[in-house]
């Protein structure tokens, strides 16, 4: 059996097969078209052989939708299984239908309706005749009573038993059987919390802070900390809401907060015979509001002695529930490495893929194989750490106010391995046109990088996420930029804090220091002078651009002032044509202040989303060309959009006496965040609130977001009711003018 991920998997020019370019999307569709006018003779193509991975199954049903669900395509079709793919009304276009074999339609968008439907999933195996179901990750990934209506109808669930998934699926009773199995635990209330009232006495019982976390939940909803008796009531509430929408279950538990704590998790593999591997560790302490950001392989925390004693609790836990599948115990581990359980989640997880680049596993191969009653082939001491992996989690949300994003993506490239290595792998389920609904996760991607070395995946995260094309949506890639360029996360030494500690006000984008600004004027200043060239050459032909002597008529020097979005000063950029290249590109010297002089030929087809530099240091430097504005254009530079404006010296004088248009204020206005339902209004009309009182409650994407007041004031009206749908920026909430609040106090 081979274990190579590389070899396992099929790439097409580096990228991930499942992340079809919108030319490639339409030639599958012209290729169905047109199949049934070819001749059988020009299909047949060289009988593969498959014997390696032995006997598993036909057909399988993909229970899943994106990435995960292309992702499990992917090695169906290596092991030479047909697929299966459900989708509801909404996902009728997307990629995994596209891929997969076969298609069917199990409802309306809503997941309740669709896909945890599962009377329609089980019509659609008996349809299709999928002799397996493999339900990738989240919606019934970990419910028993899918796996027990599978059960009924003689179809393999790929995962573990109903048994083990009941026990293990519930965090009270897996802490339960975590002590029974002499893994270590945190302190907390092993039973189902009542009330408030017995929440706030737990609470007092163990000591804060605490956690209150979603019984049967994962992934970071239904979970809220609290430090104080107020906290508890409110994020009691909010958690039984996030528990109810996310998993159908609102039930809580309640446990002791290790304060300043690493997440720290181990992958395992078990069979059907008793063997059970642990996988190196990874590392998903970069988390905002309890989910995971950013994920690394192996973790800088963690010696070799800690990594075996994890992991052999982890394989005790396993064999204790007879687990069989792929799974994932976690930890939380304090800076003297001592580490307690925290749950097990009884599936495949998002950040698998960190996993199978440094032990060259194919963990959804595993699955399959294991479903299909067949023995691990590898051992424990088989399994070794080759060099280092980062996962990104790519959403489509604002990182500045942590809320999601909907839209159609007009453009749409993903980043490529570039050193011949596999150093770039994407997991996605989109391409150039889809759309991220409100109905379903707003994740884009998981962006992994691969290097010999920590460093060097760090490096090749950060050109990973200059060179990810992302237009329609508001996305992240702001915030894993600078995490991942953040010198404490380069030291390995952060904590699950790490975004709370370093962002206390919120992520703001990225505030350019002296360098990175001079490089992002003079990359500003080239691209301008490359427009003027083009410009000129359609005033008097391309033809006379190309014979035009560098003496002649063709602009040669630009002095220009160059306007950077959030910089008061103008940044001046001397830009001088010299001559050409040996690529046969215009060559430019470049004169910016902070930096040394350098000339430059750098490549860039006029209006591509791409541009990249190297500097005279060695720094590469890649700008994302983003749109033209009246008097400039917009740039994306270290993951941050920037408004650019262009002035020559007449300009620039005269700038300055241009009035700044002042924003609107919306003080006495709540308006919604982002597209949803409300859950709550919590106000009425005459009411008298104090800053930062919760006013509403808004649910988009199974996350429940509380609106607060910013600032005191009465009541003036109340736009909607709970229930009511809500467009992103919908007024729900109006205040008296403050004035009129003030005048009233006086009084």
């Amino acid at each position: 059996m081979s274990l190579s991920l590389a070899a396992a998997i099929p790439r097409t020019s580096g990228r991930w097969v499942c992340s079809l370019s919108a030319t490639r999307q339409r030639l599958f569709h012209s290729a169905a078209a047109t199949r049934a006018a070819v001749s059988p003779a020009q299909h047949l193509q060289p009988k593969q052989d498959y014997s390696q991975y032995g006997k598993t199954f036909d057909k399988i049903l993909i229970a899943n939708r994106g990435e995960i669900a292309c992702r499990v395509i992917r090695t169906a079709k290596k092991m030479g299984i047909k697929t299966v793919a459900i989708h509801s009304d909404a996902d009728v276009n997307s990629l995994h239908v596209q891929l997969a074999d076969e298609a069917v339609n199990v409802g309306p968008a809503p997941t309740s309706q669709s896909y945890l439907n599962i009377p329609n999933i089980i019509k659609a195996i008996k349809d299709t005749g999928a002799q397996a179901v493999h339900p990738g990750y989240g919606f019934l990934s970990e419910n028993a009573t899918f796996v027990k209506a599978l059960d009924e109808v003689g179809v393999t669930f790929i995962g573990p038993s109903e048994d083990a998934m009941a026990a293990m699926g519930d965090k009270i009773q897996s802490k339960i059987i975590a002590k029974e199995s002499k893994v270590n635990i945190i302190p907390g209330f092993n039973g189902v919390v009542r009330d408030v009232d017995h929440a706030l006495e737990i609470s007092r019982e163990i000591g804060y802070p605490v956690m209150l976390k979603a019984s049967a939940g994962g992934g970071g909803k239904g979970m809220r900390i609290a430090w104080n008796d107020d906290e508890v009531k409110e994020g009691y509430k909010i958690a039984k809401t996030e528990s109810m929408a996310s998993f159908g279950d609102d039930r809580l538990l309640i446990e002791k907060f290790i304060d300043n704590p690493r997440h720290i998790e181990i992958q395992i593999i078990s069979d059907k015979h008793g063997n059970t591997l642990y996988l190196p560790e990874r590392e998903c302490s970069i988390q905002r509001r309890n989910q995971k950001v950013i994920e690394e392989a192996p973790s800088t925390h963690i010696d070799e002695a800690t990594r075996k004693a994890m992991g052999e609790q982890a394989v005790m836990l396993a064999k204790h529930v007879k687990y069989s599948s792929a799974g994932t115990v976690e930890f939380l581990v304090d800076s003297a490495r001592n580490f307690y359980f925290l749950e097990m989640n009884t599936r495949l997880q998002v950040e698998h893929p960190i996993t199978e680049y440094i032990t060259g596993m194919d963990l959804v191969e595993q699955m399959i194989r294991v479903a299909a009653n067949q023995k691990l082939a590898p051992k424990q001491e088989d399994i070794k750490i080759n060099g280092w992996a980062i996962e990104s989690r790519v959403y489509a949300e604002d990182p500045e106010k942590y809320l999601p994003s909907i839209g159609r993506l007009s453009k749409y490239i993903e980043p490529r391995s570039t050193k011949g290595q596999n150093e770039v792998r994407c997991d996605s389920g989109i391409v150039e046109g889809s759309e991220i609904s409100i109905y379903y996760d707003p994740m884009i991607c998981k962006l992994c990088t691969h290097g010999a070395t920590r460093e060097e995946a760090i490096e090749n995260m950060k050109r990973a996420l200059d060179s990810y094309v992302i237009k329609g949506v508001t996305h992240n890639i702001p915030l894993l930029r600078e995490v991942v360029s953040h010198d404490r996360f380069g030291s390995g030494k952060y904590s699950t804090k790490f975004l709370a500690e370093e962002y206390p006000t919120g992520f703001k984008g990225h505030s350019p220091n002296a360098t990175s600004l001079s490089q992002l004027a003079s990359m500003a200043g080239l691209m301008h002078a490359k427009r003027e060239l083009r410009n000129w050459a359609w005033g008097k032909g391309r033809e006379a651009l190309l014979k035009e002597d560098l003496q002649g008529k063709a602009p040669n020097s630009w002095e220009l002032f160059v306007g950077v979005q959030g910089v008061d000063e103008k940044v001046p950029v001397k830009v001088h044509r010299t001559g050409k290249a040996a690529n046969g590109e215009d060559e430019f010297e470049i004169q910016t202040p902070g930096l040394a002089p350098f000339t430059t030929s750098a490549h860039w087809p006029l209006e591509s989303p791409l541009i990249t530099n190297k500097f005279d240091n060695g720094e590469e430097v890649t700008l994302q060309y983003l749109d033209t504005l009246p008097l400039g254009f917009r740039v994306q530079h270290l993951g941050t959009k920037f408004d650019i404006t262009i002035n020559n010296p007449a300009q620039h004088a005269l700038s300055k006496f241009m009035p700044i248009k002042e924003k609107a204020s919306t003080t006495n206005m709540i308006l919604s965040p982002m597209p949803g339902s409300v859950v709550s209004v919590d106000v009425k009309v005459g009411d008298v609130v104090a800053e930062g009182t919760a006013v509403a409650t808004i649910e988009a994407m199974k996350m429940a977001n509380v609106l607060r007041s910013v600032r005191a004031g009465t009541v003036k009206s109340v736009k909607v009711k709970a229930g009511d749908s809500v467009a992103g920026d919908e007024l729900l909430i109006e205040f008296e003018d403050e004035a009129k609040d003030a005048k009233t106090e006086k009084k």
